[in-house]
């Protein structure tokens, strides 16, 4: 569809409104996990439970892992077939939308494969759109090539992105800053489009927003930082100066709480691996905390219930999920509620 949703009265929610649904992607591409494809089901089965207590999920699967992702995964969990070549649905989903009136729609931004990170990205590039065909939602199409974990919106028209992976020559070749924001104000409804300069140095994707910093409510957001000598001080105390000098749509100075990074982790092949307490997930009802056995873990888990204190704080060991190179965020979808205005 070729239609303007803002100019239909769309625009994205934020993740803190209420869920219908949480979606998720069952892994499929065995060669990005170290230490095993298995292990990798296990940690995203883990996530799918823990969800399932506070909302419905269902896992897409590829036809021919239906039969053990159901063994995996036991009852409660939804499983829809769906041709896949990865499991980053947050990447790879549609950007759900919700007009005045509660209608539920969704945009489908361009995916290739985070850059051609990955050269085989066919089936996950049509999934946004296969997903809103089966829900029997309108799909508004979009020729910029965006990821969901690129973006985080208040819901009254703000939105956090990092530079590097919007403005990557290999995503969006030649792309300025307005043309994204005007793509995004079209879209998504955003009004003010906040741009941090630095993702974290070792991010896969080229710098996703949700590592780094994501609104907790309208006005207030979280942000991650680092301890002094790693490589991620600098990038991210820049990010921090962004931040505390920004303006929302609304015209409102930004509170900023900071999350410390946990220590990194060893990778099977002898690397580091930065993981981030960022990359939470909100349940209706819940915030799911990443954990990675870390000291600071406990201070992450004070700090969002801090910032969500409506909700059940549920720890979830994400260190597994992270050796494939993202967090519970990013292997999760949250499709908003219908009938519900949106704000």
């Amino acid at each position: 569809m070729s239609a303007n949703p803002r100019d239909l009265g769309f625009l994205a929610p934020p993740e803190w409104a209420p869920h219908g649904r949480c979606w998720m992607a069952w892994p499929c591409r065995e060669e990005i996990w170290p230490f095993g494809i298995e292990t990798a089901r296990r940690a995203f089965a883990e996530v799918a439970r823990a969800i399932a207590e506070f909302e419905p999920v269902t896992m897409i699967c590829r036809p021919d892992l239906l039969a053990s992702a159901s063994l995996e995964l036991g009852p409660g969990i939804g499983l829809l077939p769906m041709p896949l070549d990865d499991s980053w649905m947050r990447d790879i989903g549609p950007a759900f939308v919700v007009s005045g009136d509660g209608r539920l729609a969704g945009v489908t931004f361009r995916f290739n494969g985070w850059g051609g990170l990955v050269s085989d990205f066919d089936q996950d590039a049509r999934l946004a759109r296969r997903l809103l065909d089966h829900l029997g939602l309108a799909a508004f199409e979009s020729p910029l090539v965006l990821e969901g974990g690129a973006i985080s919106v208040d819901g009254e028209g703000t939105c956090l992105v990092c530079e590097p992976s919007i403005l990557d020559p290999k995503r969006n070749p030649g792309a300025t800053r307005e043309q994204v924001e005007a793509e995004l104000a079209r879209c998504l409804g955003v009004a003010r489009v906040i741009w941090l300069p630095y993702g974290l140095v070792d991010d896969e994707t080229g710098g996703h927003v949700d590592n780094v910093a994501r609104f907790v409510r309208p006005g207030t957001v979280v942000a991650a930082v680092d301890a002094e000598g790693r490589p991620n001080e600098e990038p991210l105390r820049a990010n921090l100066e962004v931040l505390k000098t920004a303006e929302d749509a609304r015209g409102r100075r930004l509170e900023v709480l900071e999350l410390p990074l946990p220590k990194p982790l060893p990778r099977a092949d002898g690397r580091l691996l930065t993981a981030s307490y960022v990359n939470f997930y909100l349940a209706n009802g819940a915030v799911l905390v990443p954990a990675f056995a870390d000291p600071k873990d406990a201070l992450a888990e004070k700090v969002l219930a801090q910032c969500f204190p409506d909700r059940q704080v549920i720890r979830v060991d994400a260190r597994d999920i992270v050796q494939g190179g993202g967090g519970i965020h990013c292997i999760t979808l949250d499709q908003p509620q219908a009938g519900l205005p949106a704000t």
